[in-house]
């Protein structure tokens, strides 16, 4: 088989993890042609971050310290991964200049005390830039022929989009074949680093949000790979959290159309942005737990799978939202107010997660993040109130959202009932709810203290946790 493997942050996290990466790559390399896809090691992207900002506040002191912390976590786990003393030094050696070439880059931005949103791309991308050494020299040292390459590098053009630019297809694809497929022809195992690319004018981008699995998924599309493997802490994609619901189970399979659904829920589903190249090609993704291979996963592709009687595949949680209601006895009839009400929101840079409106026009509820709830009140009530149509904005931030996904669900009558019934059984009030036209998904919200004894009720209701 081709394959592109992706391991994570919570993969890379020690020294011990990484040996097990690399032996699971040396497994999988001698009968497939592989390419790694690998994350900043655990915690590095967050220091990093704060880096960013300490760089943009001058504060010198504060910023050699987070290096130094940068630099001894990474010598560390490269002492500890590698025995062969020559692979050792060169990556160590590999190590220092880079944080060398870091440590530059923050003194510029601490002598202006200004970043762009460019030169915060750069900061980050150190992350991925480091993780790929250490792992490429474990690779070697247990004798796998490896060669290393930024996402630029490999070939991935994006536009100008700082912080989640979009990747150029055509030429990425002609890129990558051209630079990878050779290696892969000779036996070679590229290791890539996720998250980060490059503009045609050559200035490194990252991808925003699921960055490393959108870099595995534009890799499977330009090689054309049989599977795309995301290696995470766990077993697949599960019904639903099992730290809430013990008996949680592995969703074996799942259609892209039921995968996009779930996306949003929490960090173990891909972004919509990593299935883009997988569903357009018809490529597809496995999820599996790097430290249980040959356990249960999860299969995500093109075919949309129903077990008889089957309704709901999972039930899943966003908690730290908050719910905004707008009304006005004048918004009856008047044309616009949604849209004044969301560009209000795209200008302040608010994510919409949900929306329902009455059909009496006189009430427009949005969910957003909680972070955002502040802002978003405050621009509202400047924007809105006094203007002839609106005459009230509050908000509750003490909710959550539970949505219900499943292909199951389309065409089969009765489903809101049973989710209001399982709900209702346990003396909880729904306060608003969605469902597009696609039936494959179902959100209701509810007061955050009744969360996860809702998404208990309904994942007993249709049954989820059996086998």
């Amino acid at each position: 088989m081709k394959l592109i493997m992706k391991f994570g942050g919570t993969s890379l996290g020690s020294a011990d993890k990484i040996r097990k990466v690399a032996k699971i790559v040396k497994n999988h390399s001698n009968h497939n042609q592989i390419t790694i896809v690998v994350s900043a090691l655990s915690g590095v992207t967050n220091s990093l971050v704060r880096l960013s900002e300490q760089a943009k506040a001058g504060s010198s002191e504060k910023i050699a310290i987070e290096l130094e912390k940068l630099s001894g976590l990474h010598t560390n786990i490269s002492m500890n991964s590698i025995k062969d003393t020559k692979i050792k030094n060169e990556v160590l050696e590999s190590i220092s200049s880079t944080l060398d070439e870091l440590r530059r880059l923050l003194e510029g931005i601490s002598a202006l005390t200004e970043i762009t949103s460019r030169s915060r791309d750069l900061i980050l991308s150190f992350g991925e830039r480091l993780s790929v050494l250490v792992v490429t020299g474990a690779l070697k040292d247990t004798r796998v022929n490896a060669k290393h390459f930024d996402g630029a590098e490999a070939g991935i053009v994006t536009d100008e989009e700082y912080g989640e630019a979009n990747p150029l297809m055509s030429i990425t694809k002609m890129k990558i074949s051209k630079t990878l497929q050779p290696l892969l022809s000779k036996g070679i195992v590229p290791v890539v680093t996720g998250f980060m690319a490059k503009t045609q004018t050559g200035n490194i981008t990252t991808l925003g949000r699921g960055g490393s699995d959108f870099t595995a998924t534009i890799l499977g599309a330009a090689l054309s790979v049989d599977e795309v493997w995301i290696c995470t802490d766990v077993d697949g994609i599960m019904t639903t959290d099992p730290k809430v619901m013990p008996n949680a189970k592995t969703i074996p399979q799942l259609s892209y159309s039921e995968a996009l659904e779930m996306t949003v829920f929490g960090a173990k589903a891909l972004h919509p942005r990593a299935l883009e190249p997988a569903q357009e090609n018809k490529i597809s993704v496995r999820v599996k737990n790097t430290f249980n291979l040959s356990g249960p996963d999860t299969l995500i592709s093109n075919e949309q799978s129903v077990d008889k009687g089957e309704v709901a595949k999972s039930v899943a949680l966003i908690k730290d939202v908050a719910m905004v209601n707008i009304g006005g006895a004048s918004m009856v009839g008047k044309p616009g107010i949604a849209a004044k009400v969301f560009g209000t929101f795209a200008r302040e840079g608010i994510n919409i997660l949900m929306i329902s409106q009455s059909v009496s026009e006189a009430n427009i509820s949005l969910v957003i993040r909680r972070k955002h709830l502040e802002k978003a009140v405050n621009t509202l009530e400047i924007s809105l109130l006094g203007r002839g149509f609106v005459n009230r904005v509050n908000a509750e931030d003490d909710v959550g959202v539970i949505a219900i996904v499943g292909a199951g669900m389309q065409g089969s009558q009765g489903v809101a009932a049973r989710v209001f019934k399982a709900v209702a059984e346990k003396e909880i009030n729904i306060r608003m709810i969605a469902q597009g036209s696609s039936e494959l998904n179902i959100s209701v919200v509810v007061k955050e203290k009744n969360c996860e004894k809702a998404v208990k009720a309904i994942h007993e209701e249709f049954r989820m946790g059996k086998s």
